[in-house]
């Protein structure tokens, strides 16, 4: 890109975040600007969320962008890495509705080991695959670390769960034991948006196609996704931000492929 068309790019750019002081706030406590657009869209602002559940939370970055997307939504947000829980507490912090948990969500009630990777993002409930080992070496060295785990279930029965209901879930592999503890839960869900894989990047992890089966037999139908990780070597899929919808809800979105 030429250098007068990126200087007309960023300007074009900071006059929208000058009209919208809702996007100024967004861009001062770190939210994701590409996803508040791919969010900000009548598919999803027309079903009056009211509650949503931020699930593998990391340093609030969703959950600061959902806030902007939702402003009016109650957001209860889970994560196990203490670092990172703190984090996501000051980010947070003075936002009507908002709660945090430290804690890890999966099948059962008790502790997990937790593989803490050098790369706070990849760390999981699952030890990483070769795979991704040798695409993204610096994420490599992890330590394993001890976590409280909770079923979804069991928390959600403690919430002030007002539907209609958003479910994010970003938990690195972790999906399939999530949606299997939290199943009443999911069940009461409008939306999710959920982290799949193509390509195993954690050790027993359940795929793409795996995902979808548990969804469908819910109730839930494939509806596209809204971006994806790429093999850096290759170009293929290794994973993308997927996102399933009700049934019953109206053809907003495009039916998927």
């Amino acid at each position: 890109m030429a250098l007068p068309t990126r200087i007309a790019a960023r300007l074009l750019g900071l006059a929208r975040l000058l009209e919208n002081p809702r996007l100024l706030k967004l861009r001062r406590h770190g939210g994701v600007l590409g996803t508040y657009y791919s969010l900000n869209q009548p598919w999803l602002t027309s079903m009056g969320i009211a509650t949503v559940l931020d699930i593998g939370a990391h340093t609030g970055l969703f959950s600061v962008t959902i806030n902007a997307v939702l402003p009016k939504a109650r957001i209860y947000a889970f994560e196990p890495q203490q670092e990172c829980y703190e984090q996501l507490k000051r980010r947070l912090r003075g936002v009507a509705g908002f709660a945090a948990f430290n804690v890890a969500l999966g099948e059962q009630s008790g502790t997990v080991a937790f593989e803490r990777s050098a790369s706070a993002p990849s760390s999981s409930c699952l030890k990483m695959a070769e795979l991704h080992k040798r695409l993204f070496p610096l994420t490599a060295a992890a330590e394993t670390i001890s976590v409280p785990v909770e079923r979804l279930d069991t928390l959600a029965s403690t919430l002030a769960l007002s539907g209609p209901l958003l479910m994010k879930l970003d938990v690195q592999g972790y999906e399939d034991r999530v949606l299997r503890g939290g199943e009443q839960t999911v069940k009461r869900a409008q939306v999710l948006l959920v982290e799949t894989s193509f390509q195993p990047l954690y050790e027993g992890q359940a795929l793409f196609e795996d995902i979808l089966t548990i969804l469908r037999g819910w109730g839930f139908r494939y509806a596209g996704a809204l971006d994806q990780l790429l093999n850096p070597r290759s170009g293929e899929a290794l994973q993308q931000d997927s996102i399933f919808v009700r049934d019953s809800l109206p053809q907003l979105l495009p039916s998927s492929p």
